[in-house]
């Protein structure tokens, strides 16, 4: 009896023996994928052969196939066991789960995946154009919606306003919660700046030094509140622009740790810094090793360049792009640092994705200050055609008509030979260069510049600066806070021109996201935008009509937008004394039109004799 007893037991604890080894071994094998990218796709893409990267110990050693008759292309191992690359063919195929099976000598495990099925028309989606205003919003400093995600126990910087570069709390339910104020505003897209994981232990409210770019920042919210985000914009048929970032990640991305090659980045070994001279990529008489340091070199140590030449790399970055576009429904990107990586990879990255959709666009932050150097980066540039290069970047940044703005042309109010609107006048007279000129992003300031209201202490200023954004060609983009007369200096710190948006903070004392709580001053701001940007919201004449305009006389800039059913006559007077202009000098354009209805005041003027404006001021007057 005592014998039958204790051979029970022994059997009992063999069991128990063997259920925990099997616990044991299997959340060892669960372990064994730590991480699928891209986490899922969809079907009936463009791009039907998909390179889905595993991640775990050892995974390489193992053999791979899947089920459901999906078709393995190919297996690409790299000299880190802990990386496989898989391509599969998802042609003609419906959507569906699948599911991948690694097996070796001594065990097997499974790892499940999907083939998500398209929004409808995905691929045809209408993108950002130029009957768009475009609202930048520094992410962090716009309006913290959700105090509680302020800090979270998984990332390193913790919220603190009293750090200019510190983290303020901003987040996506803050953006969400003042979409109608945005829209109020005449604005029609939002910019904001990256919003992915940054997990850098300081100055990683920026978002540029991404650690996961697959996921939302956890400060800023979720994955599946940016698709609340673009869903709400849709709502109010609104655009989501999403700021890429292509040349590089933050060190503190989860591959640096732990890279799936030796070129991921490029190594000189290690860091070595760019020399920022990116006109070496478009210049004959560039020497190689400054021509290579400008694309490979660290744009800053925090930030590790990234190699697109390496054709892992690319794909990599391609398929992210694609994932975001689908994933968020999102309406176009804004690209970081466009240049500075390798110009040849980039061309491709940006052709498989307007490959995907023909309609998308991307704008190219290309900081050069020269028209035929910008011109350089637009698709179908013939400048750069003389290289047999072809960026497909269909928008690119007019960094030109910026810097004379930044530098103060408004304040220019005398009448010299080379100073004053004649600058801008000499700026607009390349846009020859240009394969489309209307497809050019135009903006006083960004987050990178000096304030427009630093720069220009008077709303005077102000008001001309942005009348001429909203009447000239191309795509205008505003940063958030000018429209209430937001001011900070470049010269004293990034964070000065990265303020605090008042009212995005429960405890401010001043809300200007609403018409009581704005100041004066604030109003005076908020009311002139308003008026304008609503004003050119519905005037396809503005949008993508011809310009002819006219050399400045007396500080007096006239330009018109026509097209066969409209025109509008701009007269821009930066001198301080009233001016009468003789209207016989615009008979190419005035043509058979009487009198002009001035958009900002509905004053109307004749314009067959002359036009009296007072000194800096602006009209912008509709033909009758």
């Amino acid at each position: 009896m005592d014998f039958t007893k204790k051979k029970l037991r022994l059997c009992a604890f063999a069991r128990l023996i063997t259920v925990i080894i099997t616990f044991l071994f299997s959340t060892s094998v669960f372990a064994q994928v730590d991480r699928v990218e891209p986490p899922f796709w969809w079907s009936d893409m463009n791009r039907s052969n998909i390179q889905i990267m595993f991640y775990g110990k050892n995974i390489a050693q193992n053999d791979i196939t899947v089920s459901n008759g999906i078709a393995i292309k190919s297996i690409q191992k790299t000299e880190n066991p802990n990386y496989v690359f898989v391509t599969i063919d998802t042609k003609n195929t419906s959507s569906t789960d699948f599911t991948f099976t690694f097996k070796n000598k001594k065990k097997s495990f499974t790892q499940n995946y999907s083939l998500k099925s398209r929004k409808e028309n995905s691929r045809i989606r209408k993108s950002f154009d130029n009957s768009d205003l475009i609202y930048l919003i520094m992410s962090d400093r716009f309006s913290n919606g959700n105090p509680n995600n302020d800090n979270t126990a998984d990332t390193n910087e913790k919220s603190d306003r009293n750090k200019i570069d510190g983290r303020h709390g901003g987040d996506i339910e803050g953006i969400i919660n003042n979409l109608d104020y945005i829209k109020n505003l005449g604005a029609t897209a939002i910019w904001p700046t990256p919003l992915c994981e940054d997990n850098d232990e300081k100055g990683s409210y920026h978002g540029y030094g991404q650690s996961d770019v697959y996921k939302i920042d956890p400060r800023f919210g979720t994955n599946e509140e940016y698709l609340k985000l673009s869903s709400e914009l849709h709502k109010r048929n609104m655009k989501l622009i999403l700021d890429y970032v292509t040349n590089h990640w933050g060190y503190k991305h989860w591959m640096m740790n732990d890279m799936p090659t030796y070129d991921w980045l490029h190594q000189f070994p290690g860091y070595k810094q760019t020399n920022y001279k990116t006109p070496t990529q478009s210049d004959t008489n560039a020497a190689q090793i400054d021509k290579n340091l400008s694309a490979d070199g660290w744009f800053v140590k925090s930030m590790p360049d990234l190699n697109q030449s390496n054709p892992l790399v690319l794909n990599y970055l391609i398929q992210n792009a694609i994932w975001w576009i689908e994933y968020a429904d999102l309406d176009g990107f804004r690209v970081d640092t466009y240049p500075y990586a390798d110009k040849t990879a980039l061309a491709t990255w940006t052709k498989a994705i307007t490959d995907e959709y023909p309609y998308f666009n991307i704008t190219a932050e290309a900081w050069l200050y020269s028209h035929a150097q910008i011109s350089y980066w637009q698709k179908d540039s013939k400048i750069s055609a003389i290289q047999s290069y072809n960026s497909h970047c269909p928008n690119v940044m007019d960094f030109m008509l910026h810097a004379i703005i930044e530098k103060g042309v408004f304040n220019e109010e005398k009448n010299t030979w080379n100073e004053g609107l004649i600058k801008i006048y000499d700026s607009f007279a390349s846009d020859f260069l240009y394969p489309d000129s209307n497809n050019l992003l135009v903006f006083a300031e960004n987050h990178d510049t000096q304030r427009l209201n630093h720069v220009y202490s008077n709303i005077k200023n102000y008001k001309l600066a942005m009348a001429l954004l909203a009447t000239i060609r191309g795509i205008p983009q505003i940063y958030y806070g000018s429209e209430i007369g937001m001011a900070g200096s470049k010269n004293l710190n990034d964070g000065d021109i990265r303020r605090d948006f008042p009212g995005g903070w429960k405890d401010d004392a001043n809300n200007a996201f609403t018409s009581s709580g704005r100041t004066e001053i604030q109003k005076q701001y908020y009311d002139f935008s308003a008026k304008l940007f609503n004003w050119r919201k519905t005037k396809s004449v503005i949008h993508s009509g011809k310009t002819t305009h006219y050399i400045p006389e007396n500080n007096v800039y006239v330009y018109f937008r026509h097209n066969d059913a409209e025109s509008v006559m701009v007269i821009i007077n930066n001198s301080l004394e009233k001016q009468t202009i003789q209207t016989s000098r615009f008979n190419e354009n005035i043509q058979n039109f009487k009198s002009g209805t001035d958009a900002l005041t509905n004053a109307i003027f004749d314009v067959k004799n002359e036009i009296s404006i007072d000194g800096k001021s602006v009209l912008i007057l509709e033909l009758k």
